[in-house]
């Protein structure tokens, strides 16, 4: 999954965004005793044009999947059909499958997603011939979610990492999330502080946010390293699929609100009536004048 060729069309097919202002004022506070800093990446790193990873979208998008397939190499006879519909179909049967075994928030992994989506379209002679699913997978999240640094991104990794902070993931993610730190920063996750016991990808885990299980395994993996939830500080920019499960396990958290696209306040979501971020940033850099 960590082709060249990969990282190369990832980067060949990504172009400058620059974020939404908001209109939030930051809240940024002093937090004593941070040791971690723990990062969202889809709209909080990055910037994500469709505001979400692309599984998280519904919208019509057979041309963006035909076309993807194309590129890869297979050879698209029924170039009108509803490939979207195909698509959401068998996504929703792996979904189903995972639910059916009792996780509340089911993560699918997308090579197995477009390996059905590929044969039930053959099946139907769509399409035909062989092509490069992981190459079709990735252009296509290029077509429908432009992705691109968040402003100070790399400044604020730097800072971060020369400061002894330990640094982690926890995100909705597939194989081509990690991915987007090579192609557009030209800098491998382990170049910075990050630590791979503390990246948490709901890929890997086949579970997805706002599932409390993944910052339990990060409040597990954590401890030890000799580092407890109160001293650590989670960013994100959904307050139900960041703040609540963060907050739930005793982590700090920071509610980033530095683009419009991806800012999710869920003000019309009863269950995160009282769910309050500790502090609130508007730029990634002023992690700074919160740990100190």
């Amino acid at each position: 999954m960590t082709r060249p060729a990969n990282i190369q069309h990832l980067r060949q097919h990504s172009a400058s965004l620059l974020p939404l202002e908001t209109g939030e004022t930051a809240v940024l506070e002093r937090l004593n005793g941070i040791r971690a800093v723990v990062f969202d990446v889809y709209g909080t790193l990055f910037i994500s044009g469709s505001g979400d990873i692309s599984l998280a979208q519904k919208e019509d998008r057979s041309p963006a999947l035909a076309a993807a397939l194309d590129t890869a190499g297979f050879d698209i006879r029924m170039k009108e059909a509803d490939w979207a519909g195909l698509f959401h179909e068998t996504l929703q049967a792996f979904s189903e499958t995972r639910r059916q075994e009792g996780i509340e928030f089911p993560e699918v992994r997308i090579e197995e997603v477009w390996a059905g989506f590929s044969d039930a379209a053959g099946r139907k002679g769509w399409l035909s011939g062989g092509g490069d699913l992981d190459l079709a997978i990735i252009d296509h999240e290029c077509r429908v979610n432009p992705c691109w640094p968040m402003p100070g991104l790399l400044e604020i990794l730097h800072w971060l990492s020369s400061r002894g902070y330990r640094l982690g993931i926890v995100s909705n993610a597939q194989f081509y999330t990690p991915l987007l730190f090579p192609a557009l920063l030209g800098h491998e996750l382990l170049d910075f502080a990050f630590d791979e016991d503390f990246c948490i990808w709901s890929y890997v885990e086949r579970e997805g946010k706002p599932s409390t299980q993944l910052y339990r395994k990060l409040a597990g993996r954590l401890s030890l390293k000799g580092i407890r939830p109160e001293e650590t500080l989670y960013i994100g920019n959904d307050l139900r699929n960041d703040i609540w499960p963060a907050g739930e396990l005793g982590f700090q958290t920071a509610l980033f609100a530095g683009d419009q696209r991806s800012l999710r306040w869920r003000r019309d979501d009863p269950a995160c009536g009282g769910v309050r971020p500790d502090r609130i940033l508007t730029d990634l850099r002023q992690v700074r004048e919160i740990v100190g």
